[in-house]
């Protein structure tokens, strides 16, 4: 069974670090051919929007405008893990943060539960 749990979330001053981690269970990102990791964000009464993505294809990166140049996506294929690293937090940046991970080949699509991230002094 895949499972996507994240980890990591918390309450931060402005300014400060987290980083989120996405552990992945019932398959082996070494073993995918293709994938998208992606991190998404749901602040409270907005819509979920994109934050970063991480594909298979060595490793390729795109972040939001929001996030460029604060936040960081990383993978640790041994650990079978996805890790977001955040920098330079803003109260807007507080949402509760979601994993999601697309197997093209397989038409397959998951979703964490999600990590909350409260940015405030």
């Amino acid at each position: 069974q895949v499972q996507l749990v994240e980890s990591g979330g918390g309450l931060v001053q402005p300014g400060g670090s987290l980083r989120l981690s996405c552990a992945a269970s019932g398959f082996m990102f070494s073993r995918i051919p293709r994938y998208v990791v992606s991190w998404y964000r749901q602040a409270p009464g907005k819509e979920r929007e994109l934050v970063a993505t991480i594909t298979s294809a060595r490793g390729t990166t795109t972040y939001a405008d929001s996030v460029k140049d604060r936040f960081t996506i990383s993978r640790d294929v041994r650990r079978n893990t996805i890790y977001l690293q955040m920098m330079s937090l803003k109260p807007e940046d507080t949402a509760v943060y979601y994993c999601y991970a697309k197997f093209p080949d397989y038409d397959t699509t998951y979703w964490g539960k999600g990590t909350s991230v409260t940015v405030s002094s």
